[in-house]
Formats: C-alpha cells, sequence, structure tokens
C-alpha cells in the first residue's frame, strides 16, 4: 500500500486524500455542524456574520493567491475576473499596497472593482487585455485569475511583465495555451493557488477587523438555492450571496 506522507496536510491544502464539504461530501447547507475548536477560525468580535462569511473562503482564498504572485507595495498587480472572488482580491490587494489593474467582460463588475480601489479597468471584450494592460501600465509584475473562463488563463501570460508571476485561483474546465517562447524569454512563473492555510485565515480575518476589507453582499433564504445557482450561472450576481438561516 502506498504511503502518504503528512507534510502536505501540515503545510496547507495540499493533503493527497483530503474531503472538501459540498465538493467531495455533502453538508455545506447544513444549519449545524461540529467542528474541532482547534481547526475552527476565530471570528472577530462585533463581526457581522453575514458581511464576515464570504472572507472565509473567498476572502482567504484570494489572499493566499495574492502572497503567491509576490508583488510588492507599489508594484502592480492584474486581478482578472471581478466576481465573488476578484472583488475581495482587489480590496486585498490594495490593503496589501499594491497598485491594481481589474479585468472583465463586464462593465458593471468593473464598476465595482473601480469602487473598491482598482486604478486601471479593462473590458476583455472592449479591448484586447494584453495589450491594454501593456500599454497603461507596462505589464503587471503579477497576475491573479480568478475568472472561470479558459480564455483568462492565456490572457494572464500577455498581460503580465518580464520576470511576473502568474497565479491561478479559478477552477474551469478545459486547458489554455500556454507559448513556450514567451513564458521562458520574460521567465515567467505560473503557479496555482488553492484556499489557504489556518495562519493565511488569521490574516485575512485580521484585514476585515482592521476595517480594510467590506464584501459585497446580499443575504438570500436557502429555499432560493436555485434561483440563485441560476443567477450564478448568468453572472448576475455582485459579490456574493449569503445564505441566511432562520
Amino acid at each position: 500500500m502506498r504511503q502518504l506522507s503528512v507534510l502536505p496536510c501540515r503545510v496547507g491544502n495540499l493533503c493527497e486524500e483530503q474531503t472538501n464539504s459540498g465538493y467531495s461530501t455533502n453538508g455545506s447547507f447544513g444549519e449545524y455542524m461540529l467542528v474541532d475548536a482547534k481547526f475552527a477560525a476565530r471570528i472577530p468580535e462585533g463581526a457581522d456574520p453575514y458581511e464576515v462569511a464570504p472572507v472565509l473562503c473567498a476572502g482567504v482564498t484570494v489572499y493566499k493567491g495574492l502572497k503567491e504572485t509576490e508583488v510588492r507595495p507599489g508594484e502592480w498587480v492584474v486581478i482578472s475576473g471581478i466576481g465573488g472572488l476578484g472583488h475581495l482580491a482587489v480590496q486585498y490587494a490594495v490593503a496589501m499596497g499594491m497598485r491594481v489593474a481589474a479585468v472583465d467582460v463586464a462593465d458593471d463588475k468593473l464598476a465595482l472593482a473601480k469602487k473598491h480601489g482598482a486604478e486601471v479597468a479593462v473590458n476583455a471584450f472592449a479591448a484586447d487585455p494584453a495589450e491594454a494592460i501593456q500599454e497603461q501600465i507596462g505589464g503587471a509584475h503579477g497576475v491573479l485569475v480568478t475568472a472561470v473562463h479558459p480564455d483568462a488563463f492565456g490572457q494572464a501570460i500577455g498581460m503580465t511583465r518580464r520576470k511576473g508571476t502568474i497565479v491561478f485561483n479559478g477552477l474551469p474546465p478545459g486547458e489554455f495555451p500556454a507559448p513556450i517562447f514567451d513564458i521562458v524569454l520574460k521567465r515567467l512563473t505560473i503557479r496555482g493557488s488553492i484556499v489557504g492555510t489556518r495562519k493565511d485565515m488569521e490574516e485575512a480575518l485580521d484585514f476585515y477587523a482592521r476595517g480594510l476589507i467590506h464584501p459585497t453582499f446580499h443575504t438570500r433564504e436557502l429555499g432560493e438555492i436555485n434561483q440563485i445557482f441560476d443567477e450564478m450561472h448568468h453572472a448576475k450576481i455582485d459579490g456574493r450571496v449569503v445564505i441566511k438561516y432562520q
């Protein structure tokens, strides 16, 4: 029998046989759940339970992804895809001292990004995002792709300046073109990032506790879940939907 190392589990979300609530096991829409206190996140005192909810998944995911870009304060990061993850990524990037360019295919999502501090907004339907980003900021030091369309992943390579880092958060099916010549010549780094460690969670919540992160969210009833999924499919949701239990 193959022996599995426990190290990937300790360094965070790399366990080879992990189970994920709502993905590989049922339970995400339960009103109650049991959690070992050693592994439970500490919610800041006085936090709005509905407002803080998106931080516990989308927030920590993009926060970790931004750390993986290795972008320093004052440098440019592109957030590709301004949805539930992307609108929080813009806020975390600004709070971390990065300069933000947002890319999406919808003007209302780009307006949301500008509201949260993005300096540059590019509609990928109206213009080639790689050309626009290179022209306006000279290319990004890092790109965080939260989009759920494969095209965004190939576009990220063109938006990055030399020796930049591209991090993938989004998980659409399929593949994307990766020009070997450009990656080698520009010395690009491409990596994936999924959620974060417990320490990342503590740090992500600290940004919220200090008033630097304000998720855009709407509360809905559990009975509306099918309608919510339909709205998600048609990109009609700004930010995040938080299920309200009675």
